[in-house]
């Protein structure tokens, strides 16, 4: 609870206006939505980080989980309309990332991305923003029905 205070203390102290705070609900129902039909909600992600201070490390959220093994999940990343720049979502095992919403290389974004889930255990959702911008954004969690 002291590092929720912490953020929105942080926040109000760098001035973020009232227009970039787009409410989280209507965000998440619009991401939720696009996770499609086969897609059951199971966790959001809720992330507002500011601008980078240095650009050799950007602000970045990370959020534990547990996935059980042989399920299929889907993630799903969705920016506010104010953010200064795209959202990116990546998923790590241990120290390992398995995937990411979005390829520096090409330039491809894969959003919505499914993961079949190869065994039980603690995997780490990082959301961060490209090029250090200041950003909103929600990140979905569905079980994706076989």
């Amino acid at each position: 609870m002291k590092k929720v205070y912490l953020l929105l203390l942080f926040l109000l102290v760098l001035g973020l206006p009232a227009s970039f705070c787009q409410p989280p609900e209507v965000m998440m129902d619009s991401c939720a939505a696009a996770a499609g039909e086969d897609a059951t909600y199971l966790k959001d992600f809720v992330v507002i980080l500011p601008a980078a201070t240095d650009q050799n490390n950007p602000p970045i959220a990370r959020f534990p989980l547990v996935l059980s093994k042989s399920n299929i999940y889907r993630f799903s990343i969705c920016n506010s309309r104010e953010s200064g720049g795209m959202a990116v979502m990546k998923l790590y095992d241990s120290n390992r990332m398995i995937f990411s919403s979005y390829n520096e290389n090409s330039g491809e974004e894969f959003n919505p991305f499914n993961f079949m889930c190869q065994k039980t255990g603690i995997y780490h959702v990082f959301i961060s923003f490209e090029d250090g911008k200041p950003g909103q954004a929600v990140g979905i969690l569905s079980y994706v029905t076989k």
